[in-house]
Protein backbone atom coordinates (compact mmCIF):
# COMPACT_ATOMS: atom_id res chain seq x y z
CA UNK A 1 0.00 0.00 0.00
CA UNK A 2 1.42 3.76 -1.23
CA UNK A 3 2.68 5.93 1.43
CA UNK A 4 0.05 8.41 2.65
CA UNK A 5 1.14 12.03 1.12
CA UNK A 6 2.86 14.47 3.93
CA UNK A 7 0.16 16.61 5.92
CA UNK A 8 0.06 20.15 4.08
CA UNK A 9 -1.45 23.28 5.44
CA UNK A 10 -2.51 25.44 2.47
CA UNK A 11 -3.35 24.24 -1.29
CA UNK A 12 -1.12 25.80 -3.96
CA UNK A 13 -2.55 24.64 -7.39
CA UNK A 14 -5.01 22.44 -8.97
CA UNK A 15 -2.18 19.75 -8.71
CA UNK A 16 -2.22 19.34 -5.14
CA UNK A 17 -5.95 19.42 -4.37
CA UNK A 18 -6.79 16.60 -6.94
CA UNK A 19 -3.76 14.81 -4.63
CA UNK A 20 -5.34 15.57 -1.25
CA UNK A 21 -8.93 14.90 -2.91
CA UNK A 22 -7.79 11.89 -4.31
CA UNK A 23 -6.10 10.64 -1.21
CA UNK A 24 -9.20 11.62 0.81
CA UNK A 25 -11.99 9.73 -1.45
CA UNK A 26 -9.38 6.66 -1.64
CA UNK A 27 -8.90 6.50 2.18
CA UNK A 28 -12.84 6.62 2.85
CA UNK A 29 -13.69 4.31 0.01
CA UNK A 30 -11.05 1.65 1.34
CA UNK A 31 -13.72 1.13 3.91
CA UNK A 32 -17.28 2.16 1.97
CA UNK A 33 -17.10 -0.30 -0.79
CA UNK A 34 -18.85 -0.13 -3.90
CA UNK A 35 -20.03 3.75 -2.96
CA UNK A 36 -17.95 6.22 -4.73
CA UNK A 37 -20.78 8.72 -5.61
CA UNK A 38 -21.90 8.69 -1.63
CA UNK A 39 -17.94 9.06 -0.33
CA UNK A 40 -17.61 12.19 -2.91
CA UNK A 41 -20.98 13.76 -1.72
CA UNK A 42 -19.45 13.73 1.61
CA UNK A 43 -16.82 15.44 0.91
CA UNK A 44 -18.52 17.51 -1.81
CA UNK A 45 -20.54 18.63 2.04
CA UNK A 46 -17.31 19.28 3.76
CA UNK A 47 -15.14 21.05 0.95
CA UNK A 48 -18.44 23.28 0.30
CA UNK A 49 -19.36 23.92 3.74
CA UNK A 50 -22.27 22.13 3.94
CA UNK A 51 -24.12 19.71 6.00
CA UNK A 52 -25.14 15.84 4.65
CA UNK A 53 -28.14 14.22 5.15
CA UNK A 54 -28.22 10.28 4.65
CA UNK A 55 -31.66 8.79 4.22
CA UNK A 56 -31.54 5.21 4.10
CA UNK A 57 -32.39 1.84 5.43
CA UNK A 58 -30.54 0.57 8.99
CA UNK A 59 -27.09 -1.33 8.01
CA UNK A 60 -25.46 -0.09 4.53
CA UNK A 61 -23.22 2.10 6.04
CA UNK A 62 -24.51 5.68 6.74
CA UNK A 63 -22.40 6.11 10.55
CA UNK A 64 -19.65 4.34 8.84
CA UNK A 65 -19.54 6.84 6.33
CA UNK A 66 -18.75 9.59 8.95
CA UNK A 67 -16.46 8.41 10.65
CA UNK A 68 -13.91 7.25 7.91
CA UNK A 69 -14.33 10.66 6.58
CA UNK A 70 -13.14 11.88 10.00
CA UNK A 71 -10.17 9.25 10.41
CA UNK A 72 -9.03 10.32 7.29
CA UNK A 73 -8.62 14.58 7.59
CA UNK A 74 -7.59 13.97 11.22
CA UNK A 75 -10.61 15.60 12.28
CA UNK A 76 -12.67 15.36 15.53
CA UNK A 77 -16.05 13.46 15.64
CA UNK A 78 -18.81 12.83 18.14
CA UNK A 79 -21.87 10.86 17.48
CA UNK A 80 -25.28 12.12 19.39
CA UNK A 81 -27.68 9.13 18.94
CA UNK A 82 -31.61 11.23 19.03
CA UNK A 83 -33.75 9.98 21.02
CA UNK A 84 -37.07 11.12 22.54
CA UNK A 85 -35.38 12.15 25.83
CA UNK A 86 -32.41 14.09 24.36
CA UNK A 87 -32.38 17.41 25.45
CA UNK A 88 -31.44 20.53 23.93
CA UNK A 89 -28.88 20.95 26.29
CA UNK A 90 -26.98 17.72 25.40
CA UNK A 91 -26.63 18.95 22.28
CA UNK A 92 -25.25 22.44 22.40
CA UNK A 93 -23.85 22.41 26.01
CA UNK A 94 -25.18 24.03 29.85
CA UNK A 95 -23.79 26.65 32.13
CA UNK A 96 -23.38 24.57 35.00
CA UNK A 97 -22.52 26.14 38.49
CA UNK A 98 -18.97 25.56 39.95
CA UNK A 99 -19.22 26.65 44.02
CA UNK A 100 -15.56 27.06 44.24
CA UNK A 101 -15.21 30.22 42.04
CA UNK A 102 -19.25 30.82 42.57
CA UNK A 103 -20.05 30.98 39.18
CA UNK A 104 -21.15 29.44 36.21
CA UNK A 105 -19.38 27.72 33.58
CA UNK A 106 -19.84 26.45 29.90
CA UNK A 107 -20.06 22.93 29.51
CA UNK A 108 -19.90 21.75 26.12
CA UNK A 109 -22.53 20.13 24.11
CA UNK A 110 -21.59 16.91 21.79
CA UNK A 111 -21.82 19.33 18.76
CA UNK A 112 -18.37 20.64 19.49
CA UNK A 113 -16.50 18.74 17.24
CA UNK A 114 -15.30 19.16 13.29
CA UNK A 115 -17.87 15.96 12.25
CA UNK A 116 -20.93 15.30 14.13
CA UNK A 117 -23.20 12.25 13.59
CA UNK A 118 -26.39 12.64 14.25
CA UNK A 119 -28.24 9.53 14.18
CA UNK A 120 -31.32 9.12 13.51
CA UNK A 121 -32.11 12.62 14.05
CA UNK A 122 -35.75 12.42 13.61
CA UNK A 123 -36.31 10.25 16.95
CA UNK A 124 -35.73 13.20 18.67
CA UNK A 125 -38.66 15.94 19.19
CA UNK A 126 -38.43 19.05 17.30
CA UNK A 127 -36.87 21.18 20.08
CA UNK A 128 -34.08 18.92 20.67
CA UNK A 129 -33.89 18.99 16.43
CA UNK A 130 -33.98 22.77 16.68
CA UNK A 131 -30.72 22.88 19.07
CA UNK A 132 -28.87 22.39 15.78
CA UNK A 133 -30.20 25.15 13.25
CA UNK A 134 -27.90 27.76 15.09
CA UNK A 135 -25.07 25.56 14.51
CA UNK A 136 -25.49 24.37 11.05
CA UNK A 137 -25.91 27.99 9.76
CA UNK A 138 -23.56 30.19 11.79
CA UNK A 139 -20.96 27.97 12.74
CA UNK A 140 -21.64 28.67 16.66
CA UNK A 141 -24.08 28.19 19.41
CA UNK A 142 -25.59 30.48 21.65
CA UNK A 143 -26.42 29.23 25.34
CA UNK A 144 -27.67 31.69 28.68
CA UNK A 145 -26.54 34.66 25.99
CA UNK A 146 -23.46 33.64 25.59
CA UNK A 147 -21.98 32.75 21.84
CA UNK A 148 -19.38 29.80 21.00
CA UNK A 149 -18.16 29.30 18.65
CA UNK A 150 -17.83 25.72 16.99
CA UNK A 151 -14.24 23.96 14.97
CA UNK A 152 -13.57 24.89 11.89
CA UNK A 153 -14.09 23.08 9.86
CA UNK A 154 -17.91 21.85 11.02
CA UNK A 155 -19.97 19.68 9.13
CA UNK A 156 -23.37 17.66 10.26
CA UNK A 157 -23.48 14.35 8.95
CA UNK A 158 -27.50 13.21 9.87
CA UNK A 159 -29.07 9.96 9.52
CA UNK A 160 -32.52 9.06 9.13
CA UNK A 161 -34.38 5.79 8.41
CA UNK A 162 -37.60 6.62 5.80
CA UNK A 163 -39.06 3.14 6.58
CA UNK A 164 -39.61 2.99 10.38
CA UNK A 165 -41.43 6.22 10.86
CA UNK A 166 -43.58 5.10 14.12
CA UNK A 167 -42.48 7.59 16.81
CA UNK A 168 -40.83 9.59 14.96
CA UNK A 169 -40.80 13.35 14.15
CA UNK A 170 -40.54 14.45 10.88
CA UNK A 171 -38.09 16.99 10.51
CA UNK A 172 -39.09 20.61 9.52
CA UNK A 173 -38.83 22.88 5.98
CA UNK A 174 -36.83 24.94 8.27
CA UNK A 175 -34.47 22.14 9.60
CA UNK A 176 -34.43 19.82 6.36
CA UNK A 177 -32.97 22.93 4.60
CA UNK A 178 -30.29 23.31 6.63
CA UNK A 179 -29.00 20.36 4.82
CA UNK A 180 -26.76 20.78 1.74
CA UNK A 181 -27.17 17.77 0.28
CA UNK A 182 -29.14 14.55 0.69
CA UNK A 183 -28.14 11.37 -0.52
CA UNK A 184 -29.32 7.38 -0.30
CA UNK A 185 -26.35 4.86 0.67
CA UNK A 186 -28.11 2.02 -0.85
CA UNK A 187 -27.27 -1.51 -0.65
CA UNK A 188 -23.57 -2.99 -2.19
CA UNK A 189 -23.53 -5.12 -5.06
CA UNK A 190 -22.94 -8.33 -4.59
CA UNK A 191 -19.11 -8.49 -5.64
CA UNK A 192 -18.88 -5.70 -2.75
CA UNK A 193 -20.83 -7.29 -0.05
CA UNK A 194 -18.48 -10.86 -0.33
CA UNK A 195 -15.88 -8.50 -0.21
CA UNK A 196 -17.04 -7.00 2.99
CA UNK A 197 -17.62 -10.34 4.45
CA UNK A 198 -14.17 -11.32 3.91
CA UNK A 199 -12.51 -8.42 5.38
CA UNK A 200 -14.44 -7.26 8.09
CA UNK A 201 -14.88 -10.84 9.90
CA UNK A 202 -11.76 -10.24 11.82
CA UNK A 203 -11.09 -6.25 11.57
CA UNK A 204 -12.52 -2.75 11.96
CA UNK A 205 -11.65 -1.55 9.04
CA UNK A 206 -11.88 2.06 10.42
CA UNK A 207 -8.61 0.73 12.36
CA UNK A 208 -6.04 0.79 9.03
CA UNK A 209 -7.45 4.32 8.68
CA UNK A 210 -4.12 7.25 8.71
CA UNK A 211 -5.17 10.91 8.19
CA UNK A 212 -3.85 12.18 4.64
CA UNK A 213 -5.13 15.47 5.88
CA UNK A 214 -5.67 17.61 8.31
CA UNK A 215 -7.80 20.27 9.58
CA UNK A 216 -5.71 23.12 8.38
CA UNK A 217 -5.13 21.49 5.04
CA UNK A 218 -9.10 21.19 4.59
CA UNK A 219 -9.38 24.96 5.32
CA UNK A 220 -7.02 25.31 2.35
CA UNK A 221 -8.91 22.97 -0.17
CA UNK A 222 -12.17 24.89 0.90
CA UNK A 223 -10.55 28.28 0.53
CA UNK A 224 -9.51 26.43 -3.46
CA UNK A 225 -12.73 25.02 -4.19
CA UNK A 226 -14.45 28.69 -3.29
CA UNK A 227 -12.26 30.37 -6.07
CA UNK A 228 -13.71 28.16 -8.60
CA UNK A 229 -15.08 30.71 -11.26
CA UNK A 230 -18.91 30.92 -12.09
CA UNK A 231 -19.95 32.17 -15.31
CA UNK A 232 -22.95 35.04 -15.01
CA UNK A 233 -24.75 32.73 -17.10
CA UNK A 234 -24.18 30.32 -15.19
CA UNK A 235 -25.35 31.84 -12.39
CA UNK A 236 -28.58 32.98 -13.99
CA UNK A 237 -29.62 29.39 -15.17
CA UNK A 238 -29.20 28.28 -11.39
CA UNK A 239 -31.12 31.17 -10.63
CA UNK A 240 -33.53 30.40 -13.01
CA UNK A 241 -33.88 26.17 -12.19
CA UNK A 242 -34.65 27.44 -8.62
CA UNK A 243 -37.18 30.01 -9.96
CA UNK A 244 -38.57 26.92 -11.92
CA UNK A 245 -39.56 25.12 -8.74
CA UNK A 246 -41.57 28.25 -7.43
CA UNK A 247 -43.60 28.39 -10.03
CA UNK A 248 -44.06 24.50 -10.44
CA UNK A 249 -47.83 23.24 -10.38
CA UNK A 250 -46.52 19.96 -9.20
CA UNK A 251 -44.54 21.79 -6.52
CA UNK A 252 -46.16 23.17 -3.19
CA UNK A 253 -42.77 24.35 -1.84
CA UNK A 254 -39.82 25.43 -4.55
CA UNK A 255 -36.17 26.23 -3.37
CA UNK A 256 -34.94 28.95 -1.37
CA UNK A 257 -32.25 31.42 -2.34
CA UNK A 258 -30.27 29.01 0.64
CA UNK A 259 -30.69 26.34 -1.79
CA UNK A 260 -29.70 28.06 -5.32
CA UNK A 261 -26.01 29.86 -3.14
CA UNK A 262 -25.68 25.80 -1.45
CA UNK A 263 -26.35 24.66 -5.56
CA UNK A 264 -23.27 27.08 -6.73
CA UNK A 265 -21.02 26.01 -3.62
CA UNK A 266 -20.93 22.51 -4.56
CA UNK A 267 -20.90 22.67 -8.21
CA UNK A 268 -17.28 24.62 -7.34
CA UNK A 269 -16.68 21.63 -5.60
CA UNK A 270 -17.50 19.69 -8.03
CA UNK A 271 -15.68 20.95 -10.58
CA UNK A 272 -12.24 21.02 -8.42
CA UNK A 273 -12.70 17.34 -7.88
CA UNK A 274 -13.10 16.97 -11.44
CA UNK A 275 -9.80 19.01 -12.45
CA UNK A 276 -11.15 22.09 -13.57
CA UNK A 277 -11.00 25.91 -12.29
CA UNK A 278 -14.51 26.50 -13.47
CA UNK A 279 -18.15 25.54 -13.69
CA UNK A 280 -20.26 23.84 -15.94
CA UNK A 281 -24.03 23.22 -16.80
CA UNK A 282 -22.94 19.68 -16.12
CA UNK A 283 -21.66 20.67 -12.76
CA UNK A 284 -25.11 22.52 -11.75
CA UNK A 285 -27.48 19.12 -13.21
CA UNK A 286 -25.51 16.73 -11.90
CA UNK A 287 -26.03 18.22 -8.18
CA UNK A 288 -29.71 19.35 -9.05
CA UNK A 289 -31.55 16.24 -6.92
CA UNK A 290 -29.26 15.84 -4.06
CA UNK A 291 -29.44 19.38 -3.20
CA UNK A 292 -33.01 20.60 -4.51
CA UNK A 293 -34.99 17.38 -3.80
CA UNK A 294 -35.29 17.18 -0.07
CA UNK A 295 -36.46 21.43 0.51
CA UNK A 296 -39.49 20.92 -2.29
CA UNK A 297 -42.97 19.49 -1.56
CA UNK A 298 -45.55 17.92 -3.97
CA UNK A 299 -48.13 19.72 -4.59
CA UNK A 300 -51.82 18.01 -3.42
CA UNK A 301 -52.35 15.31 -6.03
CA UNK A 302 -48.94 14.94 -7.18
CA UNK A 303 -47.99 11.85 -4.95
CA UNK A 304 -50.73 9.98 -7.02
CA UNK A 305 -49.14 11.05 -10.17
CA UNK A 306 -45.93 8.88 -9.41
CA UNK A 307 -43.70 7.69 -6.63
CA UNK A 308 -41.44 10.44 -6.41
CA UNK A 309 -42.74 13.45 -7.75
CA UNK A 310 -40.75 15.79 -6.73
CA UNK A 311 -37.87 14.07 -8.54
CA UNK A 312 -39.99 14.13 -11.54
CA UNK A 313 -40.87 17.52 -11.42
CA UNK A 314 -37.06 18.49 -10.88
CA UNK A 315 -35.96 16.18 -14.40
CA UNK A 316 -38.93 17.94 -16.03
CA UNK A 317 -37.52 21.72 -15.02
CA UNK A 318 -34.00 20.40 -15.99
CA UNK A 319 -35.24 19.89 -19.74
CA UNK A 320 -37.28 23.02 -20.18
CA UNK A 321 -34.92 25.65 -18.74
CA UNK A 322 -32.55 26.40 -21.31
CA UNK A 323 -29.03 25.52 -20.47
CA UNK A 324 -26.34 28.52 -21.49
CA UNK A 325 -24.37 28.01 -24.33
CA UNK A 326 -20.85 29.26 -24.00
CA UNK A 327 -19.89 32.82 -26.12
CA UNK A 328 -17.70 31.99 -29.08
CA UNK A 329 -14.39 34.02 -28.96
Amino acid sequence: MPENPPLTPAVADAEQFAAQTTAILGSVGRVIDGKPDAVRSALVCLLAQGHLLIEDVPGVGKTMLARALAASVDATVRRIQFTPDLLPGDVTGVSVYNPVDREFEFKRGAVFAHIVIADEINRSSPKTQSALLEAMEEGQVTVDGSTHMLPDPFLVVATQNPLEMEGTYALPEAQRDRFMMRISMGYPDATAEALMLRQRDVVNPLASITPVADAASISGLIAWARSVHVAPALEEYTVALAQATRSDPNLHLGASPRATLQLIRAAKVWAALDGRDFVIPDDVTALLLPVFAHRLLPARGAQRAGAQPVEAALRQIVERVRVPVAARS
